[in-house]
């Protein structure tokens, strides 16, 4: 019997996308958030089995309690993020710390609770961004963070293995919570700058974590889903 699929970071953008499409699928999901009572009211309006908890990823000494009920693990996914705007200029130490604390030993630090509990066949996505090969004023500790989960994957691909372990970096995505309601001058200096002439989508992002999580050959793999910014 397959195990849940465990979404950190689910009541929101494209963690919670990434839940809709598990759900529709007849899958268990796990989807978690900060506050208990949002994440499961988010997971009671997904409808089936899905369930919510609350996880704290800033504080990793609570994530063994937070998970504890959490049985087969069939599919992890890394998807919880905090916005920062930090410079070396600036440099707020508390807010770094906190970041980093959340997305590089929170991250691993749920991946060690959940890995004996991993499927055969399981396998781990984490969630990255662009900022790690295109800083910008602010991104200190977003780039810092991001370029860390590269090596996250390729630790984690070894020690894991044979569950497999990858991570996708999505560009500017035009209909995300974040982006939506920028003004459209912003968004057509990033679209003029792609490949393809388009701005990822939510959709894209989804089709492209699927594919990464499902697909048995795939591994190690750090995907950008940017359009081809340039």
């Amino acid at each position: 019997m397959a195990g849940s699929v465990v979404i950190i970071g689910g009541t929101a953008g494209l963690g919670l996308e990434l839940a809709r499409h598990y759900t529709g699928l007849g899958r268990d999901v796990v989807l978690t958030g900060r506050d208990a009572g949002r994440a499961s009211a988010v997971a009671g309006s997904l409808g089936g089995t899905a369930r919510g908890l609350a996880v704290e990823l800033s504080e990793p000494g609570g994530i063994a309690a937070a998970l504890r009920d959490v049985d087969a693990v069939d599919r992890l996914v890394l998807a919880a993020i905090d916005r920062d705007a930090n410079t070396v200029a600036g440099y707020d130490i508390e807010a770094a710390v906190h970041l980093a604390t959340l997305k590089l030993v929170g991250y691993t630090a749920v991946v060690h609770q959940m890995t004996p509990r991993l499927t055969e066949g399981a396998s781990v996505l984490i969630f990255g961004g662009m900022a790690r090969l295109r800083p910008y004023p602010g991104s200190t500790t977003v780039s810092t963070v991001n370029a860390g989960v590269i090596g996250l994957v390729r630790t984690l691909s070894v020690e894991l293995a044979p569950v497999r372990v990858n991570s996708i970096h999505p560009g500017i995505v035009a209909d995300s919570p974040f982006w939506i309601d920028k003004p459209a001058p912003v968004l057509e200096a990033f679209r003029s700058g792609t490949l393809t002439g388009r701005l990822a989508s939510m959709r894209d992002v989804v089709d492209a974590s699927v594919f990464l999580l499902e697909n048995p050959s795939v591994n190690g793999v750090d995907l950008s889903v940017d359009g081809g910014w340039r």
